[in-house]
Formats: structure tokens, sequence, C-alpha cells
């Protein structure tokens, strides 16, 4: 609840309603009201008492954004490029997309595909499930402070996992003086286990593992949320679906 007035870009993007930027966009389009009035300044403040308005352009442009889901490959950065390093994002590209039959044909026409920003993390040793999207709902969803959305990685180490080190990543570690919130652990051979978190923390599971004495050797995300990266070859990607959500 904002019991104070805040301003109205913030307010939305608590809400889940749009990103601050998209709510600034709106308000340069002329497409938010505040209990009746158009806005026109950006640092216009309401409160949850005020009644908003979105008009249905503003929600026919959210209904374009587009999320991709990557099946990034070792050796690229989920974020910005470093040096010798390519991002990502290079590999969304026309002849990398995985298409589906069932797609929509606004999935099947997307180019040029401009604005998208990765959801999360994945670091350049590892490989599997990246999020990258135009949409700041779902970025939101993702990444957020409070983001309770799970994240599931398949985890190979250098040793053979003893009963106390499996216990020990369940609950009960911490990382730069804050205490992690508790890691579903499965152990699926004796140096190989399925770990889902809520949070992700940079190389969180490497670092977790390095506290109990296992070195990781091969790190791969699986799902996020309710997607899974199946089989989405190596490489490639696939726009997120209308009947998909995380």
């Amino acid at each position: 609840m904002n019991a104070k007035p805040i301003r109205i870009s913030k307010f939305l993007s608590q809400q889940g309603v749009c990103s601050r930027r998209e709510a600034e966009f709106f308000i340069q389009k002329g497409w938010l009201k505040v209990n009746g009035e158009t806005v026109i300044e950006p640092y216009t403040t309401v409160d949850d008492n005020s009644k908003i308005e979105l008009d249905p352009k503003a929600k026919a442009y959210q209904n374009r954004l587009i999320t991709v889901l990557l099946h990034k490959p070792v050796g690229y950065v989920s974020g910005q490029p470093e040096k010798r390093y390519r991002p990502a994002a290079s590999l969304i590209t026309q002849s990398n997309q995985q298409k589906n039959s069932d797609d929509p044909p606004r999935n099947r026409a997307v180019w040029p595909i401009k604005g998208l920003a990765p959801a999360g993390r994945l670091d350049i040793d590892s490989t599997g499930l990246l999020i990258l999207t135009q949409d700041g709902r779902i970025a939101k969803q993702l990444i957020a402070p409070d983001s309770n959305v799970e994240k599931e990685y398949l985890v190979r180490v250098k040793q053979d996992v003893r009963s106390d080190q499996l216990s020990q990543l369940t609950v009960g570690l911490s990382l730069d003086n804050v205490t992690l919130a508790s890691a579903k652990v499965d152990l699926l051979d004796s140096n190989y286990f399925r770990m889902t978190l809520t949070e992700g923390r940079k190389r969180q599971i490497r670092r977790m593992c390095e506290l109990v004495g296992l070195e990781v050797t091969g790190l791969k995300r699986v799902r996020i949320g309710n997607i899974r990266l199946g089989s989405l070859p190596i490489g490639k990607w696939r726009l997120l679906r209308p009947n998909e959500s995380f």
C-alpha cells in the first residue's frame, strides 16, 4: 500500500502494470489518465486512491513486446559484452531461431528485434536457459529483489557428494554476509545433482559448492518458473508463446 503519493511510473512498476520506462513512454504518448485527466508530466504522483486508466493503445503496445528463450552456450556472457567474449544477445539471429508451426503469425515475423535485455544472469562458464525480453513486466517478475520464481539447474562436480555436503547446500550457507534462502537439492548420481533456487547471486551455485568443498565442472540451467529448456538446441532460441508464462 502507498499511503504517501509516489511517482506514477514507480507506482505502476510496483503494481506490475508496466516498467518505469514504459510508463514514461505511455505518458509521452498521452496513454495514461489519472482521475480522468491525461497525464502530461512524468513526475505526476499518485496514491492507492487514484483512478488510473491505461489507454487500449498502451495495452496493444505491450502485447507486441517479445520475450526470447535462448539456450546459451558456454563462452557467451549474458549481459554486456566483455573483452574477447560475445554477448548472448548476438545469437538472436534469424538463422538461429527455432520456429514452431503452431506459433501465431506475429511470432514468425519479428524483425528487426530491438531492445532485448537479459532478465537474469547466467555466467560465462555455464549453459542453459537464458531469458531476454522487451517486456518490463517479465523482467520485474524474474529479477526484482522480491522475486520468488524458481530456477532449476543440473550440476556436475569433480568429487563424489557426501550426505553432509548435500545437507549444507540445502540450507545454512551465506554469501557476501547474507544468509541464503533454502535451496532444493536432489542427488542424481554420485557427483551429479539437481539444484533449485529462488535467488540469483553472481556465480551463486559455484560459490556455494566451493564453501562445502565441491568443485563444479558443469552447470546447466534447465528451468525458470514454468518454462523449461526442453529440447531447444544449444545456441538456438525461440519466442515465448502466448499460452506460456513464468
